[in-house]
């Protein structure tokens, strides 16, 4: 089992990428930028185009912008994308009054304005569009370890659980996330420039950033065809006519050096992750989602993680987030090695989410 040719012979730039999607912590928490309010006429619009889309009896799997108009809405979302693929990376909007809407409700007037973003992709092996991110596990699962042993958690278990998530990106483009409640305690999240990171990397240990440039085995996630068992190798760093694009979880390796004829990582490869996992630490923006905030991530620009959390349903604090990912049309060109879970590496494709069963390519 080896890397192909193509993977192995990655673009590999070996000097500080700047820009506005190199951020710090600090420098997120100063910029007020990245966050945009509702205003009381983009509220109406979207309740009278929820009311519309309910009236006629509409799913939220089908509902499509034409279905769900939003004109005045619009340049802030058209705003939104182009600070996700050429501004921070990340973007917050806030004010949707889900108080107004029940739990279901919420899931049709997110899906309409996500419509608005780009095609809705997979996240699981039947196709489903829309997660809960929520503790399923009733509170067993707050302390997560390495993915070493056949028992460890999965990356799904994870994130379904009340625990914490490493810094990792999603396969897709884009992700939104909705905060329909919050925890009684903790669940803040945490956000990271991966161009920042991967800077800070460069200027420490120039020979641990190049072993990122080079493919890590890692398993397909266990809501794809095949997950926790298929296997494919690609760099955590990867480059492409002038574009940075970092995809990452350290649950997808790990899982990976359990199965045999995968080959076993080196120390330095480990020491390598190890200061990916510090320096994200430090350079990340630690806040905490309130209910009827929407927050943004471009996958290829940013980590995201969140911290553990405590609910108390009596009080109905229980967290809950619903997860949307995007494909839109103004994204960056992906290296080769991106093709066989995204399906394609051509910008503005539809591309990325989990390979659904019986489909041919992932998509």
């Amino acid at each position: 089992m080896s890397a192909s040719l193509s993977e192995r012979s990655a673009e590999i730039v070996r000097e500080p990428m700047n820009g506005p999607a190199a951020w710090s912590g600090a420098e997120l928490a100063g910029d007020g930028g990245w966050k945009q309010l509702l205003s009381t006429a983009e509220v109406s619009e979207i309740d009278s185009a929820f009311r519309g889309v309910k009236a006629r009896g509409l799913d939220f799997k089908s509902v499509t912008k034409a279905d769900f108009p939003l004109p005045i809405l619009a340049p802030k979302l058209s705003a939104l994308l182009e600070q996700l693929e050429s501004g921070r990376g990340v973007a917050l909007l806030t004010g949707l009054p889900v108080e107004n809407y029940e739990d279901e409700e919420l899931r049709l007037l997110w899906a309409g304005i996500g419509a608005h973003l780009g095609p809705l992709l997979p996240q699981s092996v039947d196709g489903k569009l829309m997660r809960d991110v929520r503790d399923e596990a009733s509170g067993k699962f707050q302390a997560h370890a390495p993915s070493v042993t056949e028992n460890s958690l999965t990356s799904t278990q994870k994130a379904q659980s009340n625990g914490p998530l490493r810094f990792h990106t999603d396969r897709a483009d884009v992700l939104g996330l909705l905060c329909v409640r919050q925890a009684g305690a903790g669940g803040e999240s945490k956000v990271a420039s991966s161009l920042a990171v991967r800077n800070e990397i460069l200027a420490r240990r120039p020979d641990l950033h190049d072993l990122l440039c080079q493919p890590y085995w890692r398993t397909r996630e266990t809501q794809d065809v095949g997950g926790g068992t298929k296997v494919f190798a690609m760099p955590v760093f990867n480059f492409r006519d002038g574009h940075f694009s970092s995809q990452y979880s350290r649950t997808f390796v790990e899982e990976a050096q359990r199965i045999d004829g995968v080959p076993k990582m080196t120390p330095e490869m480990n020491a390598a992750l190890d200061l990916l996992a510090e320096v994200a630490e430090e350079k990340c923006h630690v806040f905490r989602l309130q209910p009827g905030e929407m927050v943004f991530y471009n996958n290829h620009l940013v980590y995201h993680g969140r911290t553990p959390f405590t609910d108390n349903a009596a009080s109905r604090a229980d967290r809950l987030l619903y997860r949307l990912w995007f494909a839109p049309k103004n994204t960056r060109p992906l290296p080769e090695s991106y093709r066989e879970t995204w399906g394609s590496i051509d910008p503005g494709a539809y591309r990325g989410g989990m390979m659904v069963a019986g489909a041919s390519a992932a998509a």
